[in-house]
């Protein structure tokens, strides 16, 4: 039994030697996606830790393995839509993102179930989805 623990918590140590980036880009808000005060809210608490340059790294992202799967949804979300960067996106890009947005939302995918094991407040009510679907709706229009 003591060998066992002690193999684990050599493995353990060992893992906090294997740094996620946690790349913090320089945020400019000239590229950011302009909204109202209330659509950035929701955005700022459901959306943006994964999906922007403004992510709020909680203390438990400096620990493996818990870093690496946090790391992990920063780098696929920013990669999906990245709102700080949004006038950086090609239009038909814009368009496909929104489609998404607006699917991932209602069906309850996003924000991630993982992510709001961590941050219930994160979860959307009904009314914010309506929010933000009239929102990427009215954005659509506008492409």
């Amino acid at each position: 039994m003591k060998i066992t623990f002690s193999i684990l918590l050599a493995v353990f140590l060992l893992a906090q030697l294997i740094r996620p980036t946690n790349e913090d880009y320089k945020y400019d808000k000239s590229l950011a996606l302009i909204t109202t005060p209330k659509v950035e809210a929701i955005l700022k608490k459901a959306c943006y830790d994964c999906h922007s340059d403004n992510i709020v790294y909680p203390w438990y992202s400096q620990i493996a393995p818990l870093s690496w799967v946090i790391d992990s949804h920063v780098v696929t979300g920013r990669k999906a839509v990245n709102f700080s960067r949004w006038e950086n996106i090609p239009k038909d890009i814009k368009k496909k993102r929104l489609d998404r947005a607006i699917k991932t939302v209602n069906v309850n995918m996003m924000p991630l179930p993982s992510y709001t094991w961590f941050h219930s407040d994160a979860i959307l009510t009904n009314d914010e989805k309506k929010i933000l679907n009239n929102y990427f709706k009215k954005l659509l229009e506008t492409l």
